[in-house]
């Protein structure tokens, strides 16, 4: 504000993209709780496409990324644009199809009334807006946004990302009903199939029994760790695994010390009811008596232990953001950058420590707040079939070595649907790999099946967290869906041929992979344990089948590959190898 009046700022866009007005096709990201990163399409004409989150975290429901492009657009063919705001708060996407043959893109923070007010001499810096095109399809869209994050957005501990370790996070498998022989045999099976980090989650503070209790008192209960957590933590370590912990440091039960203690520390509008949600309250980052409690709170906890993870949490919306330091403006904005202050704050004085962007599963997914983490948990919903859409949409803007993907029991603890543990893996190895289950239980024959899995993954994960993504390009009637990563000098790769839905082919098609080396021949093999109820009849499948199998790279991407007919949650694996 260059002015002597104090300046209200109702928008300011971070930047403006002139497209050409070609561009007609709108590729949105929408979706809800469990249901994240759903990909919609629609024709853009004269006039405006606008979306809107107000929620005050990133959301499920409006991610702040879209892509542009030409009719029709395919993983490998159509000219686009595509763009990602780097904010973990409100914000406005805006698409206007002008008169002058071009369109209009605009993306910035959505700005509550009288939330920035410039006085004289002091100004606004909008987020930042990533943009990047191709005319040559989605794939190599994504590889400009993947790209992007590996080189220059994420900061790995040390500055190298070391091998993504397997997870065994503990929620689904006990909840909030934390014992420690429990909690010792539920690390000692893990280990046993391969696990690599131990992830201890919601129930081990005070008063935590269940979810209206507790937030805000961030120390170990009592009758549940009489020692703290040091026993459970140095049997985990002796077991060959890192200690992760869960916390969710934003948020405060009225039903804590802490509450009782300092009420006005929440976020509230005044004169107004105080309402909350998942039984608890927005803790008031702005106000720098919370900041320091906080930071001192998580610091103690790491301090004093060799915690190598935190799990950040936060689960619900910012309705009431009012602060009683703000003189009665909304405080969303300054809510957002108090958060990257203590994340970094926490960060320096903990370089080794990884962070997890959870929030309820993708509710802050974005560029913003992986400045200071180091993966994001994808969806609450580990249903394998829900994921196939989930975890597509992801991997638009998202590098997979940041995708929490874990396999999870059966039936699933969010729509009760069940899959075979073939299914529910071959799903989760293409990601940051995990298990969301309690391993004390599983069968024999799922123990010796869990334990291939893992080492598949680990044989694969350097090329799945540094190679290129490929969404494959399947006709629709076929009701399958297909994705893989290729080595950068495609000497490898790892594809997966999905049956989403029953075919309406009597003969199965031929299935094309991209990004190989059209003048090699490659070796294929299926990778993992072959799935269930699958017939291989033909010359061809059984030569898949046994790992014999040679084809010339330009076959594959130009012809495709036979596969067998499957049924529905079905996933076929085949790793190839440049001969």
């Amino acid at each position: 504000n260059t002015g002597t009046d104090d300046y209200r700022l109702d928008w300011c866009a971070s930047a403006v993209f002139a497209i050409p007005a070609r561009c007609r096709e709108l590729l949105s990201f929408e979706g809800q709780w469990a249901q994240e990163f759903q990909e919609r399409r629609l024709e853009l004409g004269v006039g405006n496409w606008s979306r809107e989150n107000r929620r005050g975290r990133t959301s499920h429901d409006s991610f702040p990324q879209l892509i542009v492009g030409t009719d029709g657009f395919s993983e490998e063919s159509g000219e686009m644009y595509g763009f990602h705001l780097a904010w973990s708060g409100n914000h406005r996407l805006e698409v206007e199809g002008l008169n002058e043959s071009s369109r209009q893109v605009q993306m910035g923070e959505w700005l509550a009334p009288g939330e920035v007010v410039l006085g004289p001499g002091q100004s606004y810096e909008t987020p930042t807006v990533h943009a990047a095109y191709s005319a040559t399809g989605l794939n190599r869209l994504v590889f400009s946004f993947h790209r992007f994050v590996r080189q220059r957005l994420l900061k790995w501990p040390g500055d190298v990302m070391k091998p993504r370790p397997v997870h065994l996070n503990t929620w689904e498998a006990l909840y909030f009903h934390h014992d420690l022989e429990d909690l010792k045999d539920l690390a000692r099976s893990g280990a046993e199939l391969g696990v690599e980090r131990f992830v201890l989650d919601d129930g081990w503070f005070k008063g935590r029994d269940h979810d209206r209790a507790g937030l805000g008192d961030w120390i170990p209960d009592p009758k549940k760790y009489p020692q703290g957590l040091g026993p459970l933590v140095s049997y985990v370590n002796e077991l060959g695994m890192e200690f992760g912990l869960w916390v969710e440091p934003e948020m405060v039960n009225p039903d804590s010390d802490l509450y009782r203690a300092h009420p006005d520390w929440a976020l509230h509008v005044k004169d107004r009811p105080i309402v909350t949600g998942r039984n608890q309250l927005v803790l008031d980052l702005t106000h720098q008596e919370v900041f320091d409690y906080l930071f001192a709170a998580i610091d103690r906890v790491l301090t004093a232990h060799p915690i190598s993870y935190l799990k950040w949490d936060m689960n619900r919306d910012l309705v009431a953001p009012g602060s009683s330091r703000s003189q009665g403006a909304a405080v969303y904005r300054r809510q957002t950058l108090a958060l990257y202050e203590l994340l970094d704050r926490i960060r320096k004085a903990h370089p080794d420590v990884e962070i997890e962007s959870c929030a309820s599963g993708a509710g802050r997914a974005d560029y913003g707040i992986l400045a200071y983490t180091h993966r994001i948990w994808t969806s609450d919903n580990n249903d394998a079939l829900s994921r196939q859409a989930i975890q597509r949409g992801f991997l638009r803007f998202f590098p997979p070595e940041l995708m929490g993907a874990h396999i999870g029991p059966a039936p699933s603890h969010i729509n009760y649907r069940s899959h075979t543990l073939a299914f529910r893996a071959a799903t989760a190895i293409f990601g940051h790999l995990g298990l969301e289950l309690d391993t004390r239980t599983v069968s024999e024959k799922e123990v010796a099946e869990l334990k291939v899995w893992i080492d598949t993954y680990k044989r694969f994960r350097n090329l799945l967290h540094g190679g290129k993504t490929h969404q494959l390009t399947i006709r629709q009637d076929a009701g399958r869906g297909g994705h893989g990563v290729v080595a950068p000098d495609k000497s490898e790769a790892l594809f997966a041929v999905v049956q989403l839905t029953p075919s309406r082919l009597r003969i199965s098609q031929p299935v094309r992979l991209p990004g190989l080396d059209h003048d090699a021949t490659y070796r294929l093999a299926l990778a993992g344990i072959p799935p269930p109820n699958v017939k291989f009849e033909t010359q061809g499948l059984r030569a898949l089948q046994q790992g014999t199998l040679r084809v010339p790279g330009a076959v594959l991407h130009n012809v495709g590959l036979q596969i067998p007919i499957l049924p529905p949650d079905t996933a076929l694996l085949m790793t190839l190898q440049r001969m």
